[in-house]
């Protein structure tokens, strides 16, 4: 059952902080990977530990809720942190290791959210404004050329063009009915040193 205030704009209150703001998002992408666009803000509100009338107070209505969760998924800015904390001494496998869950879990966490609204039914937030795939895709490679620095020397290609290509990977790694996805570590593995095992060198 959803409430009445479920898709009805109301007039806003005096700007709320831009951290309960954040705090909603983040307890509603969640539920919304879980339930779709038909998810109600009353279990956002008991989600996010408020009352649905605070929800009112920070979003004009549901789809505007929807719509800043959909841009939070399809932002860099998580992914782009946990790049930058890689530890830059290790050793470039480990390195490239951390990069690759850090976007794989991005990868994830965009296509959670992206179905939900697609298929679980409910109104579809509508296309989301700001920062385009292409932008992103730059600042993701780039901090990926940052991890391959310390290795310049040794690499055959310059790093911008060794970021393009586990970027690439990354998110085009072929998949098999049986056979399960390659960990990170996997991945990685045959990236630096090719489809032949040790043995076969």
């Amino acid at each position: 059952m959803t409430s009445p205030e479920e898709n009805q704009p109301t007039r806003r209150a005096p700007a709320m902080s831009p951290e309960r703001r954040a705090m909603i998002i983040q307890s509603a992408i969640p539920l919304i990977a879980e339930y779709g666009a038909a998810v109600t803000t009353a279990k956002i509100a008991r989600a996010a530990g408020i009352g649905e009338g605070t929800i009112f107070r920070v979003f004009a209505d549901k789809d505007e809720l929807l719509q800043a969760c959909m841009a939070e998924a399809l932002s860099p800015e998580h992914a782009v942190r946990e790049l930058d904390a890689i530890d830059l001494s290790q050793p470039l496998s480990d390195r490239l290791a951390e990069a690759a869950e850090a976007l794989q879990a991005h990868l994830a966490r965009m296509g959670a959210i992206a179905g939900s609204l697609e298929h679980g039914g409910g109104k579809h937030p509508g296309t989301v404004r700001g920062a385009g795939r292409t932008e992103s895709t730059t600042r993701l490679r780039a901090a990926l050329t940052e991890l391959l620095e310390p290795d310049k020397a040794a690499l055959r290609r310059p790093p911008e063009q060794i970021a393009a290509l586990f970027f690439g990977l990354l998110f085009t790694q072929p998949r098999t009915e049986d056979e399960p996805d390659l960990s990170p570590q996997e991945l990685v593995e045959v990236f630096l040193h090719g489809a032949f095992s040790e043995d076969a060198k």
